[in-house]
């Protein structure tokens, strides 16, 4: 009986150092594979943080951009006063004037020829860009037109050529003017972004947004055969709103077209060269398209 129960005993401890081996052995496999997954997911984690974000969208990031424009622009009254003249020209046509296309568009020491834009965006938070821009456009009045007058010129040679309260600018003797050195708008507006396409190396991204600045035009006006003003000059203000959609390629390069509406003022426009108090007012209502390249990157590290 006794052999019986030691036999007993030694085989229960068999069984039992057995399944106490098992036990541990599931154990040291389950915290090993524990283990593995908690450092599969740290590298993903920061795998993920060292990709580079989406482009026009994190707080941080700048882009720049280059481009040219076509502009229209509305029908305008034209007020002059000065010694001698205080008249007022009704629905004056006008349009811009683009450069003809050639090496002129891409040499850096004619740029200011073109019709041009320069932006630079600083994005404060994420999706939404403040951006500071120039608008070089030009405007150009029509010669060839008859519009209508109100006022009086003392000069009779001038006050002569006013017919049933018109008069027919065709021959350049009672006015020329034009701003196209240009009509430039230079403007601060806030941009909202959202992207709309994201591929590997291809992102298209929307924006729509609103500026506001001052116009500092250099106005080429000759009236009654006075000599011609032609100097740059802050003239008045303009606002307005736009819409864009941007294509980004390999991650930084930006193709940009943007359209856009606004309204100009200027009540101080310098119609000859001296100090008298020679000047005009206008406004008008502009419409602008744009397109050109630019380039976007982040200012800080993404860990």
């Amino acid at each position: 009986m006794k052999k019986i129960l030691v036999v007993g005993l030694m085989m229960s401890n068999f069984v039992f150092a057995q399944n106490k081996k098992t036990d541990t052995a599931n154990y040291n496999r389950s915290v090993e594979e524990d283990l593995s997954y908690v450092a599969s997911e740290k590298q993903q984690i920061k795998a993920e943080r060292k990709e580079k974000p989406l482009p026009l969208s994190k707080k941080g990031q700048i882009f720049v951009f280059y481009g040219w424009n076509r502009a229209a622009y509305s029908n305008s009254d034209i007020h002059f006063t000065g010694n001698g003249y205080d008249f007022q020209l009704n629905n004056v046509k006008a349009q811009d004037r683009p450069t003809k296309f050639g090496i002129v568009y891409f040499d850096p020491s004619w740029f200011t020829v073109t019709q041009y834009n320069f932006r630079i965006g600083y994005f404060i938070k994420d999706n939404l860009a403040l951006v500071l821009g120039i608008d070089h456009m030009k405007y150009v009045m029509d010669q060839n037109q008859t519009v209508g007058f109100k006022g009086h010129i003392s000069d009779p040679e001038y006050a002569a050529m006013v017919q049933n309260g018109q008069v027919n600018l065709a021959d350049e003797k009672f006015l020329t003017f034009e701003h196209t050195d240009g009509l430039n708008y230079e403007n601060l507006g806030l941009e909202k972004y959202k992207n709309l396409v994201h591929k590997k190396n291809i992102d298209l991204v929307w924006s729509y947004g609103a500026g506001i600045g001052f116009m500092f035009p250099k106005s080429n006006v000759k009236l009654f055969g006075n000599e011609r003003s032609d100097r740059f000059h802050v003239a008045g203000m303009g606002t307005d709103i736009r819409s864009s959609l941007n294509l980004v390629f390999w991650k930084n390069w930006m193709l940009r077209l943007e359209g856009k509406a606004g309204y100009i003022n200027m009540w101080d426009i310098k119609t000859t060269l001296n100090n008298k108090p020679d000047k005009a007012r206008q406004d008008f209502v502009f419409g602008q398209v744009l397109g050109g390249i630019g380039y976007t990157f982040n200012t800080k590290k993404y860990k």
